[in-house]
């Protein structure tokens, strides 16, 4: 089957639309599926191009929310995996990282995926337009590479069949408790009202407090004394920082560039790049994460304190 492409005539392919999106990795391997959609003449809605995790949770956001239960979705990153992992965090989005072309029969005979995640960089136009192909081509519980080619038991279909049902429920409650909390990604500015929240100390970094006012993406208020240092570190997401008051300088060790920071200023850091912070008067400014708040240190206290007193040298 890999050796082959699927040939699909109109008589094959049931009326569905795929919303598609990729980060700039991804994005030649996208616009090259999209061209053979339109050659098929099944509508596509292209989010564009951005960072894997944004993009792919506005694809599966799409799919998800489609009043048409036909409506698929394709990511692309350079590895696929990226953007698979953040498709799967929406409730009812079941995306499936394909390199091969059997990849793409087991993933819709077993899974019933409906997001399509592709590698731009180990994947061809060609074989991707395969894998594509037989994403289209495939309806749930079809006989594939994973069954030897034949039908699957009784037993297994059934299985099959009542693990849609399961799946649909995976991350529904937890998502109903976050709109009622306020804590969910819902529009309405009322149910995202935060009152009383409280500054706690930041334990890994001393003299900082934050104030979370809202989780997943978070959005919060820092606090630092004149004086602290935030040693090295980074972020599995993206932040935006802007400075309410206060004068700081941001080391971005990735990048080997340096920002001075004071009142008003703003700037954007990119998912795991480390950066190094130091504080001349005390600060506050305004953090928004593109996810939930994490941190993961790459030097200790003392190392930072060295490497600044040696650049201000």
């Amino acid at each position: 089957m890999s050796d082959h492409p699927t040939t699909l005539t109109t008589t094959t392919i049931q009326p569905q639309k795929f919303i598609t999106g990729a980060d700039s990795n991804g994005c030649a391997l996208k616009d090259a599926l999209i061209t053979h959609l339109h050659s098929l003449d099944i509508p596509v809605e292209d989010l564009g191009v951005g960072p894997y995790y944004s993009i792919a949770d506005q694809v599966a956001r799409k799919v998800a929310s489609s009043d048409d239960s036909t409506t698929r979705g394709i990511v692309a990153c350079g590895t696929g995996v990226g953007v698979q992992i953040f498709a799967n965090k929406t409730p009812s989005v079941y995306a499936a990282t394909c390199l091969t072309p059997d990849d793409a029969v087991n993933a819709r005979s077993i899974n019933n995926a409906n997001v399509l995640a592709v590698s731009g960089m180990s994947t061809s136009a060609e074989t991707a337009i395969k894998i594509l192909n037989n994403f289209i081509s495939t309806p749930f519980k079809a006989p594939c590479p994973a069954s030897g080619g034949e039908g699957w038991d009784p037993d297994i279909e059934d299985f099959l069949d009542n693990s849609l049902s399961e799946m649909g429920e995976i991350g529904k409650q937890q998502q109903q408790q976050q709109q009622v909390s306020g804590n969910g990604n819902e529009e309405c500015a009322i149910c995202c009202l935060a009152k009383n929240r409280e500054f706690v100390p930041v334990e890994i970094m001393p003299g900082g407090m934050m104030k979370i006012v809202r989780e997943s993406p978070t959005s919060a208020i820092i606090k630092f004394k004149s004086g602290s240092i935030e040693p090295a570190h980074h972020h599995k997401f993206g932040h935006d920082l802007y400075v309410i008051k206060g004068k700081k300088s941001v080391w971005n060790l990735s990048k080997n560039d340096k920002y001075d920071l004071v009142d008003g200023d703003y700037l954007f850091t990119p998912a795991g790049d480390v950066h190094r912070v130091k504080y001349y008067e005390d600060t506050e400014f305004f953090l928004k994460w593109d996810g939930p708040w994490d941190i993961v240190l790459d030097e200790d206290l003392e190392s930072a304190k060295a490497a600044i007193a040696k650049e201000e040298a």
